[in-house]
């Protein structure tokens, strides 16, 4: 995977030249190319059968179209557009270039599923035995096509080798991958541009204050984040301990999906004390229903021998789901363990949370689950996962709202 900033060459690298040193080297080939239209796929392919022929390659004289022509030896180089057909054909070296068009085509929902299911159903069964892909894009979302594939990764890895390259280098905000990929080493130093000669730093902070944070962020700095949602916006207190007193609960949200659909499960343990509500642990992951629910008492019993009885809550949506707590409740019989039937939509069950956030009433106990704890709060309710959330307003609510509303906020839970 290839995540290059706007206008630094990344198509002109990958998809004009390198399909043409592939095929000389390996004339009975063949090269797949893909972009988010067909013209600017067949535009591609034709830069890079002129650069083959500019190299001494030969084309057959019975194909040599830009949408599908071939080498002298029988390999050669078909194009399409993303979403469309490639039945029939098959690649050595499969590259799809800029799934996405624009900011339109990211911020659609319907269009970035469209192309995940293409991508499995179309494209990879095109690939032949021992064959690669490249995937070069501008990181235009954090659900982009390229994010899709690394959230499956936990589960059906493919060792992606990524070039992850910002316009300003940034150490402190880098994106993260998970542990099977490999990420090739950034050279520069800190505040250094990418490429001086065509873009440097001044030019580039001009881009940055003209597009925005959000927009910068995600082209030329490689970090997609959701917008920000609103409800849990503004700055948090990060603080190294909870004082002695606070009453405690630990609050489930099961993932509704198998993992690779992008769900996650999330115990959320929230504490409190004197009108300050602390989110002082998470567990999170993405795992088989046997594998979540061993995770799950494996916490409620490190929890017990850290902090002694604790309440402990396991949301249960309407539907089917009740089936699944119940084996959770049943798997954590000892504990003080409870299903919890939720109503109403997410965003009004957050809402009592979200204003104690606001207020500065809630503080973050410093971990390394911080970060994503915090950006999936600030984009909620039009960020990609909402599991943190569901389950810090589902403990909240059982923690502190539920008893102030009742008059009872000193009664302890335990």
């Amino acid at each position: 995977m290839f995540f290059e900033p706007p206008r630094h060459s990344k198509s002109e690298t990958i998809s004009r030249l390198f399909p043409a040193y592939y095929l000389y080297r390996h004339p009975r080939r063949f090269v797949g190319m893909a972009s988010y239209g067909a013209d600017l796929a067949y535009t591609l392919s034709r830069a890079a059968r002129e650069n083959y022929t500019r190299g001494g390659g030969q084309l057959s004289r019975a194909a040599s179209a830009v949408k599908h022509w071939q080498t002298e030896q029988g390999g050669g180089l078909w194009a399409a557009g993303v979403g469309g057909p490639a039945t029939g054909k098959g690649f050595h070296l499969g590259i799809v270039d800029d799934p996405l068009k624009d900011a339109e085509q990211a911020q659609s929902g319907t269009i970035r599923e469209k192309q995940k299911d293409w991508y499995s159903s179309t494209w990879s069964t095109r690939e032949e035995p021992e064959g690669a892909q490249i995937i070069v894009l501008t990181r235009w979302n954090e659900d982009d096509l390229a994010g899709y594939l690394l959230s499956l990764e936990e589960d059906e890895p493919e060792y992606w080798y990524i070039v992850n390259l910002q316009a300003i280098r940034d150490s402190t905000d880098e994106a993260t991958f998970p542990e099977t990929c490999t990420v090739h080493p950034d050279w520069r130093e800190d505040g250094e541009p990418l490429c001086p000669e065509r873009y440097p730093l001044e030019r580039l902070k001009k881009v940055a204050k003209r597009i925005g944070s959000y927009f910068f962020g995600a082209l030329f700095q490689q970090r997609p984040r959701p917008r920000e949602g609103g409800m849990f916006g503004g700055a948090v207190g990060i603080v190294d301990a909870v004082p002695a007193g606070v009453r405690r609960v630990r609050y489930w949200d099961k993932a509704g999906a198998a993992p690779g659909k992008g769900d996650y499960t999330a115990g959320v343990q929230l504490a409190y004390l004197n009108g300050v509500t602390y989110v002082e642990d998470v567990v999170r992951g993405q795992w088989q229903a046997a594998e979540r629910n061993a995770k799950i008492k494996e916490t409620a019993e490190l929890d017990r021998q850290r902090y002694g009885r604790m309440q402990i809550y396991v949301e249960q949506p309407p539907g089917l789901a009740k089936e699944a707590t119940d084996t959770v409740i049943r798997l954590l019989q000892g504990f003080a363990a409870h299903a919890d039937p939720v109503k109403g939509d997410k965003v009004g069950r957050a809402e009592p949370f979200a204003a104690q956030w606001q207020a500065g009433n809630v503080k973050l106990i410093r971990g390394e689950w911080n970060r994503a704890y915090l950006e999936e709060l600030r984009a909620f309710p039009s960020g990609k996962h909402d599991d943190q959330v569901d389950a810090s307003s589902g403990g909240y609510n059982k923690l502190v709202a539920g008893n102030q509303l009742a008059g009872q906020i000193d009664n302890p839970l335990y």
